[in-house]
């Protein structure tokens, strides 16, 4: 991200407000990025990351790792990151071609159906908590094994216990707990990762 004079004004702002200091140094430059474009400091109380969940998300990120999301906005908003520095390729579960079924929505059939086709990618479930619940589902019958995955959705029926279980697993993940959450929440933590990620292996990327 190409930071302005105006971006690093808001981000001293940000600095002096979070009082919460018991992230790493990784862990709060993602933090800090989710209060940027949420003004809403009652993240940085909600955001988890399990142990290694950064050093997995940059290795698979320098290792082209495919990225499955599961709403257009995710897709859109990594994209023009992803293309300028490790240019993974990025698959969205409203978009993958599955036949019609009336037991699971279009995103929660979109990720069941990508996740089979790629048990090791990243993925970022930013607004279906069904979405979330399926993936876990998997994860729990051990038919794949994520990279990284990153769970914001927000939700009142289902979510914070899908992200319970995640957090649960053995699998990588940073998380939202609780009700909120959004699309832009997983934008930001991705964009985040793969600033830092770039940071780390970029020069030895090519």
């Amino acid at each position: 991200m190409e930071w302005h004079f105006t971006d690093a004004q808001s981000l001293a702002i940000i600095d002096r407000e979070i009082r919460n200091r018991s992230f790493s140094p990784a862990e709060y430059e993602i933090v800090r990025r989710i209060v940027y474009e949420t003004a809403d400091f009652e993240y940085p109380s909600l955001v988890s990351f399990s142990e290694k969940a950064m050093q997995a998300g940059a290795a698979a990120l320098a290792a082209r790792s495919t990225i499955v999301v599961d709403v257009p906005m995710v897709q859109v908003g990594i994209a023009p990151g992803i293309q300028q520095t490790f240019a993974n390729p990025v698959y969205c579960a409203m978009e993958a071609l599955t036949r019609p079924q009336k037991e699971k929505t279009q995103s929660a059939w979109g990720i069941q159906t990508l996740a089979q086709r790629y048990p090791e990618a990243i993925f970022a479930i930013g607004q279906s908590q069904t979405a979330l619940t399926a993936l876990v589902e998997l994860i729990e019958a051990e038919e794949i094994r994520p990279a990284l995955v990153v769970g914001t959705p927000a939700g009142f029926v289902g979510a914070d216990v899908a992200k319970a279980r995640l957090k649960d697993s053995s699998i990588p993940h940073i998380c939202i707990h609780g009700r909120k959450g959004s699309p832009v929440v997983a934008v930001a933590i991705l964009n985040g990762l793969v600033d830092l990620a770039w940071q780390a292996y970029g020069q030895n990327a090519f």
